[in-house]
């Protein structure tokens, strides 16, 4: 057997012993996880330290490198996420629904683990204690394959995470990095891992590709193994005639800029026209020097001369399709909520849509017209995230209809059995 295959073997067998544990062991060995992550972050943002100065001499941007980057506070809230699975109803042998049939057979449906999952994704290193934590407690073993500019961040908080497991007594096997640096460093580049984990049939039970289009694609397209799907996120907020407009400004400046290389960052402003000569100006000035605007002539016009060229420029089409994951707005004039409805479901890849209105028929047009995961009224599409929701964690956000969609927390790893009890009988 190579390398990623004795894994493979590894994380199955500890994934048949994780199933057979109580919500208390896996509590304990979680929270002695989360303890070794405060006991390390020196350690940690040592690594991570490393990553980002590789990151910057690389030339990656900005943006991502806001994604790659750890400090005190990050790792507090990755601690705290980890205390709100622990907190969490185990979901592990809940009983779904229970009926009796006329012949006296009892029927159970019971919720169980899902298997082995595998996690191919960018480079953001708390997805690593997320999809950890999440798994864990949800009777999954877990293989997590992170990207090369966060291999050191991921390799000692995959250490920390392993030594807290097996201090609280839980079964460290049920979580491994794929580090094809380590396994193999003559190959390290090849992405051969992945390509072992898309054909892992037998072994690996469901796969998420978490980061941009071409990741996603790649897996897709390739894997033999069930996907879902996470990550891209071309998300749209429509600001109507009757919206707010002193909290759209602000609204669409928190969705670009809060954190712009993040999947429900706003990438696309679409304007209905008769909302352009008082939002333009206002938001042109609270975005001034910190984001480019790429606006169509109509949306350009109603800016006026005042703007520097500098930060406006003209939109073309292929930004209308464009996931920037950076001080990049797109601008669209719309006619109608309709135009606008039909623009996100062209362009859009299902992830976050919101729509500033104080026009109840619009509102639920919206709502029920826009195919997506995540659909806002009056609110940011940043609150689209697993800890927000109140899930302490996520695995990604799926923007495919099967099994699981939105922000996926425990109930994403679990699939049912149904239990069926008699007294002898048999079907004539």
């Amino acid at each position: 057997m190579n390398s990623l295959q004795s894994i493979f073997v590894s994380l199955k067998q500890a994934q048949t012993r994780l199933a057979l544990e109580n919500a208390a062991a896996k509590n304990k060995a979680l929270a002695a996880a989360a303890a070794a992550i405060d006991r390390d972050r020196v350690l940690i943002l040592a690594a991570n330290a490393l990553d980002v100065e590789k990151a910057r001499g690389g030339g990656m941007k900005e943006s991502l490198v806001d994604r790659l980057s750890l400090d005190n506070r990050r790792i507090d809230g990755i601690i705290e996420g980890v205390d709100v699975v622990i907190r969490q109803n185990d979901p592990v042998g809940r009983v779904r629904s229970g009926w009796t049939l006329p012949n006296g057979l009892l029927v159970e449906q019971v919720s169980v683990p899902l298997g082995v999952a595998a996690i191919i994704y960018e480079s953001r290193p708390n997805v690593t204690v997320d999809c950890a934590a999440l798994a864990y407690k949800a009777g999954c073993s877990i293989l997590l394959r992170g990207s090369s500019s966060a291999l050191e961040s991921n390799r000692a908080l995959v250490a920390a995470i392993k030594s807290g497991l097996e201090a609280g007594g839980g079964i460290a096997e049920a979580v491994a990095l794929a580090d094809l640096a380590a396994l193999d460093p003559e190959n390290t580049g090849s992405r051969r891992d992945v390509d072992e984990i898309l054909s892992a049939r037998g072994w690996i039970d469901v796969v998420l590709p978490r980061g941009g289009r071409e990741l996603i694609k790649r897996v897709v397209e390739n894997a033999r193994i069930p996907v879902i799907e996470t990550g891209e996120g071309n998300c749209h907020i429509y600001v109507e005639p009757s919206a707010d407009l002193e909290r759209a400004v602000e609204i669409v400046a928190n969705a670009k800029l809060q954190r712009p290389g993040v999947c429900n960052a706003v990438e696309t402003l679409l304007v209905h026209r008769d909302a352009l000569a008082a939002l333009m100006p206002p938001l042109v000035s609270k975005l001034a020097g910190k984001a480019e605007l790429r606006c169509d002539a109509e949306s350009k016009a109603a800016i006026g001369g005042g703007a520097s060229s500098a930060f406006v420029k003209d939109a073309n089409e292929e930004d209308w399709g464009t996931e920037f994951l950076d001080n990049i707005l797109a601008i669209k004039t719309v006619g109608s909520c309709d135009e606008a409805v039909s623009h996100i479901n062209r362009y859009g890849t299902k992830h976050s849509e919101a729509i500033l209105t104080q026009d109840l028929q619009s509102a639920q047009q919206f709502r029920t017209r826009v195919d997506a995961a995540c659909v806002y009224v009056n609110a940011s599409t940043r609150f689209t995230d697993g800890g927000v929701f109140g899930f302490g964690a996520e695995l990604g956000i799926s923007t495919q209809k099967f099994h699981v969609r939105g922000p996926m927390g425990l109930e994403a790893l679990g699939t049912t059995k149904y239990l069926v009890s008699g007294s002898g009988q048999i079907r004539e």
